[in-house]
């Protein structure tokens, strides 16, 4: 029979030789420890030697681990499903990339995520607004008027134009919301908002005192912009989208 290997889930700031229960990932109930190097730790759980699956119940149980223990400690999140052979590998790992994991530590300490989407409402006045202000869109539908709305080409023109002019518009609007997030973020990480209502999506790495001061800003523009937007608000959370450690063989 092969031997396990070891499943790693994040790297830590301290080597405690800590135990954190029987959580590791597989259903196996295999108990998440920690192997250490001079001042840091791999935290990771006994694991067969396979890859799992990317799933919304594998990621999730992944994150579950990095957050409980971002409860104690900074932490650097590595990659899911990142399986070394031995403890000796994971020991190797760690010296030969002391100081990069040092340094990030560092970068990380006392630092949490949030992240935040916004919604338009009411897409109805969106594409209204649209058809009002965006010529080439305001041009498409005259042309297509004229042909009795029945041609296919000026159709697949519109729905392009229409498209071109939501991202434009998402754009326009989330850049105020982004920046005043900035304001208050060590750093922040913009991700393409999502085909229809989403207007934003971003990651913002923050000072952990003052995760109260950004809940306060997030209100803030809620109510700034209770007639537009619909906000959804999470955290906190592990720098996911800041560090996301890949080991390769």
């Amino acid at each position: 029979m092969r031997q396990d290997g070891k499943y790693v889930y994040c790297i830590m700031g301290e080597n405690d030789g800590r135990n954190f229960g029987p959580k590791g990932i597989g259903g196996r109930e295999d108990v998440v420890t920690t192997i250490g190097y001079k001042d840091i730790s791999a935290v990771i759980s006994n694991t067969p030697m396979t890859r799992y699956v990317i799933s919304r119940e594998n990621l999730t149980h992944h994150e579950k681990v990095i957050e409980a223990v971002m409860k104690e400690y900074t932490i650097l999140p590595v990659r899911f499903c990142t399986i070394a052979e031995s403890t000796e590998e994971i020991r190797t790992l760690l010296r030969n990339r002391y100081a990069e994991f040092k340094g990030l530590l560092r970068d990380m300490d006392n630092k949490i995520e949030m992240g935040v989407k916004a919604y338009w409402k009411g897409m109805p006045a969106v594409f209204q607004e649209i058809d009002r202000d965006d010529a080439s869109v305001k041009d498409l539908k005259h042309k297509l008027g004229g042909r009795g709305g029945d041609d296919t080409g000026i159709k697949e023109a519109l729905g392009k134009a229409v498209e071109k002019a939501l991202a434009v518009k998402k754009a326009d609007e989330s850049w105020p919301l982004v920046n005043r997030l900035r304001r208050i973020s060590v750093d922040v990480k913009t991700k393409e908002p999502r085909a229809g209502a989403m207007v934003c999506n971003v990651a913002c790495l923050i000072d952990r005192t003052r995760e109260r001061e950004f809940d306060y800003v997030v209100e803030e523009l809620s109510e700034a912009n209770e007639g537009r937007y619909a906000f959804a608000y999470v955290g906190p959370a592990p720098p996911f989208h800041f560090v996301n450690i890949e080991i390769k063989a």
